[in-house]
């Protein structure tokens, strides 16, 4: 995927064995919690008081999944998706070529919208049109098992 020019380094370097003990420690305490029902206790900047923020579970899915990366040792990069997208970006987050995308959007397999001479895409229609097209290949797979299982 090509990274646009949004895209924040997360530290620009390696996480240490500190990072990682850090991130994988507190892994594990937002794993143990319940579905939304995570919740953060940091002090308020302005009382000093202890603030509690409990965590949706998209959240504390995305926060489990960075933790997880940097508990890893991986670098990470912060891809900012924004509510319209281009169609090189749509074609990225597909992984897909542009002048594919182009061929799904003509056939309207994806909706868009034309600004001036340029077509942009709704990030939740291509996050849509994924979920879709992952599912549909899921269940081609299971099919495909369940048909050689038949063999034998």
């Amino acid at each position: 995927m090509t990274l646009p020019a949004s895209a924040l380094p997360f530290g620009n370097r390696l996480p240490s064995a500190d990072d990682r003990q850090i991130a994988n420690q507190l892994r594990r305490i937002l794993a143990a919690q319940k579905a939304g029902e995570a919740t953060l206790r940091v002090p308020d900047p302005e009382t000093k008081r202890p603030l509690e923020i409990t965590l949706t579970p998209a959240v504390s899915d995305l926060f489990l999944e960075l933790l997880r990366h940097i508990g890893s040792g991986d670098a990470v990069t912060l891809v900012p998706i924004q509510q319209m997208l281009t169609t090189q970006q749509a074609a990225d987050l597909l992984n897909v070529s542009r002048p594919y995308l182009i061929k799904l959007i003509e056939r309207g397999d994806i909706p868009h919208s034309t600004v001036g001479r340029h077509r942009r895409l709704k990030a939740e229609d291509v996050f849509a049109y994924k979920v879709a097209r992952d599912k549909a290949r899921s269940d081609a797979l299971d099919e495909l098992v369940a048909n050689d299982a038949d063999l034998y």
